[in-house]
């Protein structure tokens, strides 16, 4: 079945390159296309795309905002946010709103379609200096706040390696554990730290580590 894919970008001409190459790539197809969230919101509910590709920097209501809305009326949809921004904060902002990606716009077409490819089959693509930044803040030694000590060791170990975007089948072999044993481990994870999906899981995470980071230093 082919993946459906719906973009949300308020650059008319980015838009319609983003949308010819999904419509020419195989296994792919072309959902539509939105030049600002208030338009994505009345319509993408109805349509329910597999993939949404989500500009940030948006007329009126931005994007991790319109993801933050959509992820409650589509959370079967995987969002991708695709943006300029590298800075930590709109990171994990866009993280914890729901998405389950975050790639740069100057990523090249194969590497957007693979991306798409993944997150439809559960994995989290990241620009690699991006899952870079996100690795780190796990392996800054700090005092955590109380509600992430509440992790196992092997938890915050598997939701590290979620951090880093793996699928689940990859971290099963990279533990030497089965999957099903995975899906327990974040289920834990999940309920911990109260939380939905992975983006949420790692941004949350993660502000418990910079939060312990910054009253180390005090």
């Amino acid at each position: 079945m082919a993946i459906s894919v719906s973009i949300v970008e308020d650059d008319g001409e980015a838009r319609k390159v983003l949308t010819d190459w999904i419509r020419r790539a195989e296994g792919f197809s072309a959902g539509s296309d939105h030049g600002s969230a208030e338009s994505a919101l009345e319509r993408l509910p109805q349509e329910r795309p597999a993939v949404v590709l989500m500009d940030i920097n948006l007329p009126g209501i931005n994007g991790v905002e319109c993801v933050r809305q959509l992820k409650a009326l589509l959370p079967d949809t995987q969002f991708v946010m695709l943006t300029v921004y590298e800075d930590a904060d709109h990171i994990f902002n866009a993280l914890a709103a729901g998405a389950t990606g975050y790639l740069l716009k100057q990523t090249p077409r194969e590497d957007l379609l693979a991306a798409l490819r993944e997150v439809n089959y559960g994995g989290s693509p990241m620009a690699s200096n991006i899952a870079r930044r996100v690795v780190q803040s796990f392996r800054t030694p700090v005092n955590r706040a109380p509600e992430a000590t509440e992790l196992s060791a092997r938890e915050q170990e598997v939701l590290e390696l979620l951090a880093g975007g793996y699928l689940y089948k990859e971290i099963a072999e990279k533990l030497n554990i089965s999957v099903a044993t995975v899906n327990t481990y974040i289920r834990r994870v999940y309920e911990k730290l109260q939380v939905r999906s992975r983006g949420q899981a790692v941004a949350k995470y993660t502000h418990f580590t910079q939060r312990g980071a910054r009253a180390g230093q005090n």
